[in-house]
């Protein structure tokens, strides 16, 4: 999968940098949906899209260090916003199953 699939100028895109966009995508637009969210409630909220986001961008993240780049850094950087949106999520799906009317 390190194959360069295409170019663009003097940046060679490949499989693993397509899962690694995917990723910084992901981490990066969560901050949009907490945004959106928090400005029609008027008030701080984390909604449950953000901790998937989080969880699903760490996770590609992770992958792309891991397997695409053997980066230390890389992995070590992801590894604990993995694990605290992993919490995070299910800590509210319990919370869910628990009150089936929360919604929040």
């Amino acid at each position: 999968m390190s194959e360069t699939w295409f170019t663009i100028g003097a940046l060679a895109v490949t499989p693993w940098k397509l899962i690694g966009y995917l990723g910084v995508f992901l981490f990066g637009g969560r901050w949009f949906v907490q945004l959106i969210a928090s400005h029609m409630k008027k008030k701080p909220t984390f909604p449950l899209v953000f901790w998937y986001m989080s969880l699903s961008g760490s996770l590609c993240l992770l992958a792309y260090f891991i397997f695409g780049k053997n980066d230390s850094v890389g992995i070590l950087s992801n590894l604990f916003p993995a694990s605290v949106a992993s919490y995070n999520l299910f800590l509210e799906i319990t919370h869910r199953k628990k009150n089936p009317s929360a919604t929040e």
